[in-house]
Order: C-alpha cells, then sequence, then structure tokens
C-alpha cells in the first residue's frame, strides 16, 4: 500500500509543479531590445510601460542568456542558444515550440512589424531584422509552405485582435524603429531617452488595445521581456533584463525577487497553453508561478476611509478624465461588517474582492462609463455609489 502511495504522489508531481499557472487560450509574447533593466523602470521616458509594471508582475531578477541578440531569441523558442551569429541566414533543424504547439494541436503566428511579405524567410529587410524573428528559421516553418503562413506582418494583428482571431501563441516582433533599439527613423542619431519613448508610444498604441480584448479578458497572458541588456552589461551572461506578465490571472502590483531567464518564460507559456512538453532546457527550467495567482488585496492609500455609512470612492472622482487600466481605490462602512464590494462598469461586473475596501486596476476601452462601486453588510444590506468617468 505503501509503495502504491508513493508511486501515486511520484505521478501526480508534474501536475503539481504547474498547477499554478493559468490555462490559457492566447499567450502573447512581445519582445523587446538591448536595454538594461535600470534604463527602463523608473524611466520618465517609458510611462507606459512603467505603468503596466507597477500594476501587474514584474520579474526584478530576470537575465538574459547570452550576447548578441540572437542566441536569447532561439531560448525564448527552442530552448537552447543554436549560434552566436546574427548573420546567420540558413533553415535550424532543432526541437522548437512550433513542434510542441502543433504537435498539441495549438496555434500560431508569428507577428514582425515591417516584415516584407506573408511566409517571408529571407534575409533582413531594415527596418525589419531576421535574427528578431526565431520562428522563421525552423525547419517546421522553413520547409512547410503551409506553416509559412503563420509568418504574418504585424499588420495583421489587429486585424485578427479585432475579429476575435488571435492565435493561442502569439510571438510579436517591433522592427528596430520602434523596440528601443535604433532610432525612429534611423539606427543612429538620437538618445537613448528617445528610443525607450518611441518604443513605449509604440507599445501603448499597438499592444495596449489586446487588453480590452474580451478574449484576453477571459485568460490571457502578456509577458513582455527584452531580449538583452547593454553590451556592458553581462552579468548572467546577457544581462539584468525587464520582463513583465500582464492578464486576468496575473498577481497586481507583484514584484517578484525570484531568478529567472528566457528559458522560464518559454517553459511558462507553453504550460499556460497546456502544452506540458519542452524543447530544449526549457524542460528542465521552473515555472514562474509566484507572478500569477491571487494575492491580497493592498490596503487603500493613506486617508481612503469611508466615514459614513456606505461606498466611499477615493478614485477615480466621479466626472473625471483618467488613462487604462483605471486605478480604482474605494472603502466601505455599515453599522455591521462589510463582507464584500464590487465594480460594475455598464452594468458589466469587472471586480470582486471579499473585503470592506478595494484597491485595483481594471482595463477599460475608451469613451464614457457609468460606473457603480457597491458592496454588502453581513446582514444583506447593499451600499451603491455611482460615477461616471471619461476613459482616453
Amino acid at each position: 500500500m505503501k509503495k502504491l502511495s508513493l508511486f501515486l504522489i511520484v505521478l501526480f508531481v508534474p501536475a503539481l509543479l504547474t498547477a499554478q499557472i493559468p490555462n490559457s487560450n492566447h499567450v502573447v509574447v512581445v519582445l523587446e531590445e538591448n536595454q538594461s533593466y535600470p534604463a527602463v523602470i523608473g524611466s520618465s521616458s517609458m510611462p507606459y510601460l512603467n505603468s503596466l509594471a507597477q500594476q501587474n508582475a514584474l520579474a526584478t531578477q530576470y537575465y538574459a542568456n547570452v550576447h548578441p541578440s540572437i542566441g536569447n531569441y532561439f531560448m525564448l523558442t527552442a530552448g537552447q542558444l543554436v549560434t552566436s551569429n546574427d548573420s546567420l541566414n540558413t533553415t535550424v533543424n532543432v526541437d522548437n515550440i512550433v513542434r510542441h504547439l502543433l504537435t498539441a494541436g495549438k496555434t500560431w503566428k508569428s507577428y514582425a512589424e515591417s516584415l516584407p511579405s506573408v511566409g517571408y524567410i529571407g534575409g533582413d529587410q531594415y527596418p525589419y531584422i531576421r535574427h528578431h524573428n526565431p520562428l522563421s528559421y525552423f525547419s517546421d516553418v522553413a520547409d512547410s509552405s503551409v506553416q509559412r503562413l503563420n509568418l504574418v506582418p504585424f499588420t495583421h494583428f489587429a486585424a485578427d485582435l479585432s475579429n476575435n482571431q488571435l492565435p493561442n501563441y502569439s510571438f510579436v516582433v517591433p522592427n528596430q524603429n520602434h523596440n528601443a533599439h535604433d532610432c525612429p527613423t534611423a539606427p543612429t542619431g538620437c538618445t537613448n531617452d528617445v528610443k525607450l519613448a518611441t518604443a513605449d508610444a509604440w507599445l501603448k498604441n499597438n499592444i495596449g488595445p489586446l487588453f480590452n480584448n474580451p478574449g484576453f479578458q477571459q485568460d490571457g497572458i502578456l509577458i513582455l521581456v527584452f531580449d538583452e541588456g547593454f553590451n556592458t552589461d553581462t552579468a548572467h551572461g546577457g544581462g539584468h533584463v525587464v520582463a513583465l506578465a500582464v492578464g486576468p490571472g496575473v498577481k497586481k502590483g507583484f514584484m517578484s525577487t525570484t531568478f529567472y531567464q528566457h528559458q522560464n518564460v518559454l517553459r511558462t507559456t507553453l504550460d499556460a497553453l497546456g502544452v506540458h512538453s519542452y524543447p530544449g532546457i526549457a524542460g528542465s527550467a521552473a515555472d514562474m508561478t509566484d507572478m500569477f495567482g491571487t494575492a491580497p488585496p493592498p490596503p487603500p492609500p493613506s486617508g481612503c476611509t469611508a466615514t459614513v455609512t456606505g461606498v466611499t470612492v477615493c478614485s477615480p472622482a466621479a466626472g473625471s478624465t483618467v488613462a487604462s487600466p483605471v486605478h480604482f481605490v474605494a472603502a466601505a462602512k455599515s453599522t455591521h461588517p462589510i463582507t464584500a464590494m464590487r465594480i460594475y462598469v455598464d452594468n458589466i461586473s469587472k471586480f470582486t474582492v471579499d473585503a470592506s475596501s478595494l484597491n485595483t486596476f481594471v482595463a477599460l476601452a475608451t469613451g464614457t462609463h457609468s460606473v457603480v462601486v457597491q458592496a454588502w453588510d453581513s446582514t444583506g444590506v447593499v451600499f451603491k455609489t455611482p460615477l461616471t468617468i471619461h476613459v482616453q
């Protein structure tokens, strides 16, 4: 009997190890270029990226694997470095994420900005850079007329998003002018702050709409990561870089102190999609489990208390114009204990917490919205505070 119990424990260990990664039908991986962590986090040139980092889950101890770029892109998709030749322009026959996705019946696309045409597997056509598009190298793709059709220009992303046709796995590659590597119109001739600001605006305009998509709001995961740090930053091979996760299953306002590298993103991506097989060293890498799940709600900021019976909304102010995601802060009071609070937007429930206060962010579409913050006490009495806000 003891042997049987031990066998059952061993059998279920793999499932336990991946249980904390929420299941997702849409994982989107976005790559940025050649910026070290201290240059990005806290930078006034990247307010949008920093807002995402503050409101979601940020990996504070994430390190690229190597210099130059290409090895990092292969680690993210094949679990091995493959080559250090950024000029590689031949087909590579190694185990890779596409092989595992297809075996599991999952769909995929690589959305590469400035890609010359659908299915293009040729060399650089600036500002498109081939070694930033690793899926184009794999024999599973390059040797298949069908799979090559999944190599598409980034213009397809907006169309697929609006038509609710995003694949299970999206690999998003901004071009060299928009990924924080080069200047807005040329390789050189601007400050690093200009590079960061240009990349930040691109993310807001092109990735921001993803968060308003109903499919993504249900179970989507975005992982945004820089491929490598500055050339002078060689910590753990490729330098200290930014990696963050966004989605309904991601801990809000969380800062992970766990050491991670690109193989951890590859492993986490596949487990989120329910593909529990892995290329390269992703098979022995750890999931980024600490960045997912429900974190205890943070207390309201100082001064946000309900001094009278009912619901007090401290943020946003009624009639105010705010950016998405909208920061909601509120507290409730009754003669009996408050048991729950909820946010309704346009008569749709958006957030619920079993507490007498809430402090959360809600992604909302541009426009005017009718909001109701509601609370219940232990006797079932309901309190409501309505307000109207404008999202820009």
